[in-house]
């Protein structure tokens, strides 16, 4: 059912008082804040990375503190187990069966902190919940809940102790993005600790609204000239000469996804050629993989994808409403 004006100016409301929430935490990452709360609403996941000390774990939790839902940590080590993610099977002597113990997947928003410094067998556990919203155990399958996304963290690639993510892995997240150093006015502000309210901030909205939201983008009207503007973004990036695989078609189906968000959190009730010019780097750069004669060329993928809205021209915005 298509979205209505006023349906998208109340979504425009609910979505900006869930960004005002966590930007009390988060000073100065108003557009950061956007882009998640953005993927989530799209049911999609996050992968955020950046150096240390940033904040990354600070929005995540601020995130979950927003939401009246359930939340959980995982914090990835050289040694953690799939087991420790998705839960395992127990023997129970008194009533002689096996009982199933949840692990931290078994919640709305799961924080993976470090993912990248735990072995790709335990980063596997994560998969199908990322992909299906279930896990399967000893044979059953079990339901994460709905709402479920999950914010994952890393470090850069280059520093000691990471292993680098499979790229069928990086398939799974709708974006990644980073946080950023702070600006002067914002690192003042922490530093008088104006914006120490981590703990204290309260619920703004319940899972309903946001599956509820979620519901509603999807009602929000993509003319064919945009996504044939997607098909073209997505085709490009698997003929540049400096990318050996190109994106997925989980790629163009995100950036649709997410577009439509975008597009109702801004009070619309059809998408532009904006919103996808402004998302396609977030939801298409990771899943590029270079040519590693670029690569040592010192081409990034960001760059590639920058080049590739230069080349191809969006349709006109009178067009598409």
């Amino acid at each position: 059912m298509a979205i209505t004006q006023k349906q998208a100016e109340w979504f425009q409301t609910s979505f900006a008082s869930m960004v005002d929430n966590v930007e009390l935490a988060l000073l100065g990452k108003r557009h950061v804040i956007e882009l998640v709360f953005a993927a989530m609403v799209s049911e999609g996941h996050v992968l955020l990375e950046d150096f240390p000390g940033t904040g990354k774990t600070a929005l995540a939790r601020s995130m979950s503190q927003t939401l009246k839902g359930t939340s959980s940590r995982i914090q990835f080590t050289p040694d953690l187990l799939p087991g420790d993610v998705t839960g395992i099977s127990v023997y129970d002597q008194k009533k002689g069966v096996f009982e199933f113990h949840a692990g931290p997947i078994f919640a709305n928003v799961v924080l993976a902190d470090e993912i990248n410094r735990a072995s790709p067998k335990t980063q596997s556990a994560l998969l199908e919940a990322m992909e299906e919203g279930k896990v399967t155990i000893d044979g059953v399958t079990r339901s994460t809940g709905v709402p479920f996304i999950v914010i994952a963290t890393q470090n850069p690639i280059e520093q000691a102790g990471t292993y680098r993510l499979p790229e069928a892995q990086l398939d799974r997240f709708m974006i990644k993005t980073s946080i950023g150093y702070p600006d002067l006015a914002s690192t003042l502000k922490i530093l008088e600790g104006t914006s120490d309210v981590m703990g204290e901030l309260s619920p703004v909205v319940s899972q309903e609204v946001l599956v509820q939201m979620s519901d509603m983008s999807r009602g929000v009207f993509v003319n064919p000239l945009v996504l044939d503007y997607i098909a073209k973004l997505v085709e490009a990036t698997r003929e540049a000469k400096q990318i050996k695989m190109g994106s997925s078609v989980r790629g163009a189906r995100s950036l649709t996804k997410l577009s439509k968000t975008w597009a109702a959190a801004h009070g619309r009730t059809f998408v532009t050629p904006d919103d996808v010019k402004t998302l396609a780097e977030v939801v298409l750069a990771h899943r590029l993989v270079l040519d590693p004669e670029a690569e040592f060329d010192g081409v990034t993928a960001n760059a590639v994808i920058g080049q590739i809205l230069l080349d191809i021209v969006p349709p006109s915005g009178s067009d598409v409403e």
